[in-house]
Protein backbone atom coordinates (compact mmCIF):
# COMPACT_ATOMS: atom_id res chain seq x y z
CA UNK A 1 0.00 0.00 0.00
CA UNK A 2 1.15 3.15 -1.09
CA UNK A 3 2.12 6.18 1.67
CA UNK A 4 -0.12 9.26 1.32
CA UNK A 5 1.71 12.93 1.16
CA UNK A 6 0.59 15.95 2.34
CA UNK A 7 0.63 18.85 0.04
CA UNK A 8 0.72 22.28 1.35
CA UNK A 9 -0.43 24.14 -1.12
CA UNK A 10 0.40 28.08 -2.04
CA UNK A 11 -2.86 29.74 -1.70
CA UNK A 12 -2.17 32.31 -3.95
CA UNK A 13 -5.06 30.95 -6.53
CA UNK A 14 -8.08 29.13 -4.95
CA UNK A 15 -8.28 27.03 -8.32
CA UNK A 16 -5.26 26.44 -9.44
CA UNK A 17 -3.01 25.40 -6.96
CA UNK A 18 -4.64 22.56 -6.21
CA UNK A 19 -5.30 21.84 -10.16
CA UNK A 20 -1.87 21.85 -10.43
CA UNK A 21 -0.80 19.38 -8.19
CA UNK A 22 -2.90 17.32 -9.55
CA UNK A 23 -1.48 17.44 -12.80
CA UNK A 24 2.15 16.61 -11.41
CA UNK A 25 1.16 14.23 -9.51
CA UNK A 26 -0.43 12.24 -13.07
CA UNK A 27 2.24 13.40 -15.34
CA UNK A 28 5.16 11.77 -12.91
CA UNK A 29 2.88 8.82 -11.56
CA UNK A 30 0.39 7.82 -14.25
CA UNK A 31 -2.26 8.06 -11.62
CA UNK A 32 -3.66 10.04 -8.97
CA UNK A 33 -5.71 8.83 -6.48
CA UNK A 34 -7.01 11.76 -3.61
CA UNK A 35 -7.10 11.06 -0.39
CA UNK A 36 -8.38 14.09 0.89
CA UNK A 37 -8.44 17.70 0.19
CA UNK A 38 -9.44 21.41 1.51
CA UNK A 39 -8.58 24.91 1.52
CA UNK A 40 -4.69 24.91 1.02
CA UNK A 41 -4.26 21.41 0.60
CA UNK A 42 -4.49 17.91 -0.71
CA UNK A 43 -3.22 14.68 0.08
CA UNK A 44 -2.27 11.97 -2.39
CA UNK A 45 -1.27 8.35 -2.26
CA UNK A 46 1.39 7.45 -5.00
CA UNK A 47 4.92 4.99 -4.43
CA UNK A 48 7.78 7.29 -2.53
CA UNK A 49 9.87 6.82 -5.65
CA UNK A 50 7.58 9.86 -7.25
CA UNK A 51 8.02 12.51 -4.75
CA UNK A 52 11.22 14.06 -6.24
CA UNK A 53 10.13 14.33 -9.57
CA UNK A 54 6.89 15.85 -8.30
CA UNK A 55 8.66 17.89 -6.31
CA UNK A 56 11.03 19.25 -8.99
CA UNK A 57 8.05 20.30 -11.57
CA UNK A 58 5.88 22.09 -9.07
CA UNK A 59 5.40 26.01 -8.49
CA UNK A 60 2.16 26.68 -6.54
CA UNK A 61 3.07 24.54 -3.50
CA UNK A 62 5.17 25.38 -0.28
CA UNK A 63 5.91 22.15 0.56
CA UNK A 64 5.08 18.52 0.81
CA UNK A 65 5.81 15.68 3.36
CA UNK A 66 4.28 12.54 4.18
CA UNK A 67 0.93 12.79 5.70
CA UNK A 68 0.30 11.41 9.85
CA UNK A 69 -2.95 12.40 9.91
CA UNK A 70 -5.47 14.60 10.52
CA UNK A 71 -7.72 15.50 13.80
CA UNK A 72 -10.64 17.01 15.05
CA UNK A 73 -9.78 19.68 17.58
CA UNK A 74 -12.24 18.80 20.27
CA UNK A 75 -10.42 15.56 20.02
CA UNK A 76 -6.81 14.70 20.05
CA UNK A 77 -6.07 11.76 21.44
CA UNK A 78 -4.86 10.54 17.87
CA UNK A 79 -2.13 12.61 18.28
CA UNK A 80 -0.66 9.81 20.12
CA UNK A 81 -0.67 7.36 17.12
CA UNK A 82 1.76 9.49 15.62
CA UNK A 83 5.56 8.26 15.15
CA UNK A 84 8.42 10.04 13.18
CA UNK A 85 11.36 8.27 12.16
CA UNK A 86 14.89 8.55 14.26
CA UNK A 87 16.23 11.43 14.57
CA UNK A 88 15.76 14.48 16.45
CA UNK A 89 12.63 17.01 15.59
CA UNK A 90 11.17 20.74 15.44
CA UNK A 91 7.02 21.28 15.85
CA UNK A 92 6.08 23.81 13.06
CA UNK A 93 2.94 26.02 12.81
CA UNK A 94 0.97 27.27 9.99
CA UNK A 95 -2.49 29.02 9.77
CA UNK A 96 -3.92 28.75 6.64
CA UNK A 97 -5.55 32.06 5.61
CA UNK A 98 -6.45 33.01 8.83
CA UNK A 99 -8.50 29.63 9.57
CA UNK A 100 -8.89 29.01 13.64
CA UNK A 101 -8.22 31.83 14.59
CA UNK A 102 -9.24 31.12 18.24
CA UNK A 103 -6.69 28.27 18.51
CA UNK A 104 -3.67 28.48 20.12
CA UNK A 105 -0.84 27.10 17.82
CA UNK A 106 1.78 26.57 20.46
CA UNK A 107 -0.51 24.38 22.81
CA UNK A 108 -1.01 22.01 19.69
CA UNK A 109 2.46 22.11 19.27
CA UNK A 110 3.79 21.28 22.93
CA UNK A 111 0.90 18.85 23.16
CA UNK A 112 2.57 16.66 20.13
CA UNK A 113 5.96 17.75 20.68
CA UNK A 114 5.42 16.04 24.44
CA UNK A 115 4.08 13.09 22.81
CA UNK A 116 7.20 12.57 20.13
CA UNK A 117 9.63 13.65 22.55
CA UNK A 118 9.42 10.14 24.37
CA UNK A 119 10.97 8.87 21.81
CA UNK A 120 13.05 11.84 19.63
CA UNK A 121 15.07 14.14 21.16
CA UNK A 122 13.80 17.95 20.56
CA UNK A 123 16.10 20.16 18.24
CA UNK A 124 14.48 23.55 16.96
CA UNK A 125 17.72 25.13 15.45
CA UNK A 126 18.82 22.20 13.42
CA UNK A 127 16.38 19.58 14.05
CA UNK A 128 16.60 15.92 11.30
CA UNK A 129 13.36 16.66 10.42
CA UNK A 130 10.07 19.00 10.51
CA UNK A 131 6.78 18.03 11.82
CA UNK A 132 4.06 20.75 10.66
CA UNK A 133 0.68 21.24 11.73
CA UNK A 134 -1.38 22.83 9.11
CA UNK A 135 -4.49 24.40 10.67
CA UNK A 136 -7.23 25.04 8.22
CA UNK A 137 -10.78 23.21 7.82
CA UNK A 138 -8.98 20.79 10.57
CA UNK A 139 -5.83 19.94 12.34
CA UNK A 140 -3.42 18.08 9.53
CA UNK A 141 0.02 16.79 11.10
CA UNK A 142 2.37 15.92 8.06
CA UNK A 143 6.52 15.37 7.89
CA UNK A 144 7.90 17.50 5.89
CA UNK A 145 9.77 15.98 3.18
CA UNK A 146 10.05 18.43 0.12
CA UNK A 147 10.48 22.28 0.47
CA UNK A 148 9.68 23.76 -2.69
CA UNK A 149 11.86 26.44 -3.65
CA UNK A 150 10.14 29.17 -4.81
CA UNK A 151 12.73 31.63 -4.83
CA UNK A 152 14.37 30.31 -7.60
CA UNK A 153 11.82 31.75 -10.07
CA UNK A 154 12.64 34.81 -8.86
CA UNK A 155 15.70 34.56 -10.14
CA UNK A 156 14.60 33.92 -13.80
CA UNK A 157 11.75 36.97 -13.53
CA UNK A 158 11.57 38.79 -17.02
CA UNK A 159 14.15 41.58 -15.55
CA UNK A 160 16.86 39.15 -14.50
CA UNK A 161 17.00 37.90 -18.12
CA UNK A 162 19.10 39.85 -20.73
CA UNK A 163 16.32 39.93 -23.12
CA UNK A 164 13.07 40.83 -21.25
CA UNK A 165 9.71 42.27 -21.87
CA UNK A 166 7.11 43.64 -18.82
CA UNK A 167 4.27 41.79 -19.63
CA UNK A 168 5.75 38.34 -19.66
CA UNK A 169 4.45 35.73 -17.26
CA UNK A 170 6.20 35.43 -13.90
CA UNK A 171 8.29 32.30 -14.20
CA UNK A 172 5.82 30.44 -11.07
CA UNK A 173 2.68 30.82 -13.45
CA UNK A 174 4.90 29.95 -16.33
CA UNK A 175 5.65 26.55 -15.01
CA UNK A 176 1.96 26.63 -13.61
CA UNK A 177 0.87 26.80 -16.91
CA UNK A 178 2.79 23.94 -18.42
CA UNK A 179 2.17 21.84 -15.35
CA UNK A 180 -1.36 22.20 -16.18
CA UNK A 181 -1.37 20.45 -19.69
CA UNK A 182 -0.06 17.43 -17.93
CA UNK A 183 2.98 17.18 -20.45
CA UNK A 184 5.62 14.86 -19.11
CA UNK A 185 9.42 15.37 -18.97
CA UNK A 186 11.00 14.02 -22.14
CA UNK A 187 8.05 15.10 -24.13
CA UNK A 188 7.85 18.12 -27.17
CA UNK A 189 5.95 21.14 -25.47
CA UNK A 190 5.51 23.76 -28.28
CA UNK A 191 5.28 28.10 -27.68
CA UNK A 192 4.30 29.30 -30.82
CA UNK A 193 3.92 33.00 -29.12
CA UNK A 194 7.32 32.16 -27.60
CA UNK A 195 8.14 35.97 -26.80
CA UNK A 196 10.67 36.42 -24.80
CA UNK A 197 11.10 32.64 -24.04
CA UNK A 198 9.96 32.80 -20.25
CA UNK A 199 7.64 29.29 -21.10
CA UNK A 200 10.37 27.17 -23.10
CA UNK A 201 13.01 28.24 -20.31
CA UNK A 202 10.54 26.74 -17.40
CA UNK A 203 10.08 23.50 -20.28
CA UNK A 204 13.60 22.93 -20.42
CA UNK A 205 14.42 23.44 -16.68
CA UNK A 206 11.51 20.82 -15.88
CA UNK A 207 13.02 17.74 -18.54
CA UNK A 208 11.06 18.67 -21.72
CA UNK A 209 11.52 19.54 -25.14
CA UNK A 210 11.01 22.95 -25.84
CA UNK A 211 9.88 24.00 -29.20
CA UNK A 212 9.63 27.76 -29.85
CA UNK A 213 7.73 29.76 -32.97
CA UNK A 214 7.07 33.65 -33.34
CA UNK A 215 6.05 35.80 -36.24
CA UNK A 216 8.33 38.33 -34.91
CA UNK A 217 12.47 37.44 -35.51
CA UNK A 218 13.62 39.62 -32.60
CA UNK A 219 11.41 37.21 -30.40
CA UNK A 220 13.14 33.81 -31.93
CA UNK A 221 16.56 35.44 -31.75
CA UNK A 222 15.81 36.84 -27.69
CA UNK A 223 14.45 33.51 -26.92
CA UNK A 224 17.77 31.95 -28.37
CA UNK A 225 19.93 34.62 -26.25
CA UNK A 226 17.89 33.63 -23.16
CA UNK A 227 18.14 30.13 -23.08
CA UNK A 228 22.12 30.43 -24.06
CA UNK A 229 22.10 32.32 -20.76
CA UNK A 230 20.94 29.58 -18.68
CA UNK A 231 22.29 27.21 -20.64
CA UNK A 232 19.30 25.46 -21.67
CA UNK A 233 18.90 23.11 -25.02
CA UNK A 234 16.38 24.90 -27.34
CA UNK A 235 14.89 21.68 -29.16
CA UNK A 236 13.51 23.74 -32.44
CA UNK A 237 12.43 27.23 -33.44
CA UNK A 238 11.67 28.72 -35.76
CA UNK A 239 10.54 32.53 -37.42
CA UNK A 240 6.87 31.32 -37.90
CA UNK A 241 3.00 32.19 -38.39
CA UNK A 242 0.47 30.89 -36.12
CA UNK A 243 -1.06 28.81 -39.47
CA UNK A 244 2.42 27.26 -39.92
CA UNK A 245 3.19 25.20 -37.02
CA UNK A 246 2.20 21.30 -37.96
CA UNK A 247 3.61 21.98 -41.68
CA UNK A 248 7.18 23.36 -39.74
CA UNK A 249 6.94 20.86 -36.59
CA UNK A 250 4.59 17.82 -37.10
CA UNK A 251 3.06 16.76 -33.97
CA UNK A 252 3.77 17.68 -30.55
CA UNK A 253 2.95 16.42 -27.37
CA UNK A 254 1.45 19.67 -25.74
CA UNK A 255 1.24 23.53 -26.31
CA UNK A 256 1.43 26.39 -23.47
CA UNK A 257 1.12 29.94 -24.54
CA UNK A 258 0.62 33.50 -23.60
CA UNK A 259 -0.60 35.05 -26.98
CA UNK A 260 -0.03 39.01 -27.77
CA UNK A 261 -2.77 40.98 -26.35
CA UNK A 262 -3.07 44.93 -24.82
CA UNK A 263 -2.51 48.13 -26.44
CA UNK A 264 1.43 47.50 -26.40
CA UNK A 265 1.05 44.26 -28.57
CA UNK A 266 2.26 43.72 -32.29
CA UNK A 267 0.17 41.78 -34.43
CA UNK A 268 0.82 42.50 -37.72
CA UNK A 269 -2.32 44.78 -37.88
CA UNK A 270 -4.48 41.52 -37.54
CA UNK A 271 -7.49 41.67 -35.09
CA UNK A 272 -6.20 39.74 -31.41
CA UNK A 273 -9.75 37.92 -31.90
CA UNK A 274 -8.68 36.56 -35.32
CA UNK A 275 -5.46 35.34 -34.46
CA UNK A 276 -7.24 33.74 -31.35
CA UNK A 277 -9.38 32.00 -34.10
CA UNK A 278 -6.53 31.19 -35.95
CA UNK A 279 -4.58 29.77 -32.89
CA UNK A 280 -7.23 26.93 -31.85
CA UNK A 281 -7.25 25.64 -35.65
CA UNK A 282 -3.59 25.09 -35.08
CA UNK A 283 -3.51 23.87 -31.70
CA UNK A 284 -5.92 21.11 -33.13
CA UNK A 285 -3.86 20.53 -36.30
CA UNK A 286 -0.47 20.10 -34.08
CA UNK A 287 -1.59 18.35 -31.25
CA UNK A 288 -1.32 14.93 -31.18
CA UNK A 289 -4.11 12.90 -30.00
CA UNK A 290 -5.11 13.60 -26.58
CA UNK A 291 -3.03 15.99 -26.28
CA UNK A 292 -3.69 19.43 -24.16
CA UNK A 293 -2.71 22.91 -24.89
CA UNK A 294 -2.86 25.63 -21.95
CA UNK A 295 -3.48 29.19 -23.23
CA UNK A 296 -3.53 32.01 -21.26
CA UNK A 297 -5.79 35.02 -22.90
CA UNK A 298 -7.58 37.93 -21.62
CA UNK A 299 -11.25 36.93 -21.50
CA UNK A 300 -12.41 33.66 -22.27
CA UNK A 301 -12.69 31.52 -25.20
CA UNK A 302 -14.42 28.44 -26.26
CA UNK A 303 -13.40 25.80 -29.03
CA UNK A 304 -15.69 23.86 -31.60
CA UNK A 305 -13.08 21.37 -32.47
CA UNK A 306 -10.81 20.97 -28.96
CA UNK A 307 -12.65 19.90 -25.45
CA UNK A 308 -12.08 22.63 -22.73
CA UNK A 309 -11.23 20.92 -19.53
CA UNK A 310 -10.48 23.48 -17.06
CA UNK A 311 -10.22 27.55 -16.80
CA UNK A 312 -8.31 29.48 -14.10
CA UNK A 313 -9.00 32.98 -13.66
CA UNK A 314 -6.23 35.20 -12.33
CA UNK A 315 -6.90 38.79 -11.54
CA UNK A 316 -4.23 40.46 -12.04
CA UNK A 317 -5.37 44.36 -11.55
CA UNK A 318 -8.36 46.56 -11.93
CA UNK A 319 -8.22 46.42 -15.62
CA UNK A 320 -5.85 42.50 -16.33
CA UNK A 321 -7.38 39.04 -15.66
CA UNK A 322 -5.45 36.58 -17.34
CA UNK A 323 -7.68 33.50 -18.25
CA UNK A 324 -5.53 30.24 -18.03
CA UNK A 325 -7.68 27.80 -20.67
CA UNK A 326 -6.42 24.01 -20.71
CA UNK A 327 -7.83 22.40 -23.96
CA UNK A 328 -7.83 18.84 -25.01
CA UNK A 329 -7.32 17.35 -28.73
CA UNK A 330 -10.05 14.13 -28.56
CA UNK A 331 -10.02 13.63 -32.15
Amino acid sequence: MNPSFFFELSGEHKTMCSAEAVKCIEAETNTCNIISEGPGYIVASFDEKYLDPIANRISLTHRIGKYLGSFDLDDLSGFNNIHIPNGSFAIRGKRFEGKMKDVDSQDLIRKLGGILSKNNDVNLKTPDQEVWIFMSDNIHVFLGQKTIDRDIFETRKVGERPFFSPISLHPRYARALINLTGVKRGSTILDPFCGTGGIAIEAAFMGMKPIASDFDPEMIAGTQENMDFYNLKLYDSEVLDISKTFERFGEVDGIACDPPYGRSTHTGGEDIDSIYMRAMKSFHETLKINGTAGVVLPHEISSDIMKKECLHIQRVHGSLSRYYHIFRKNQ
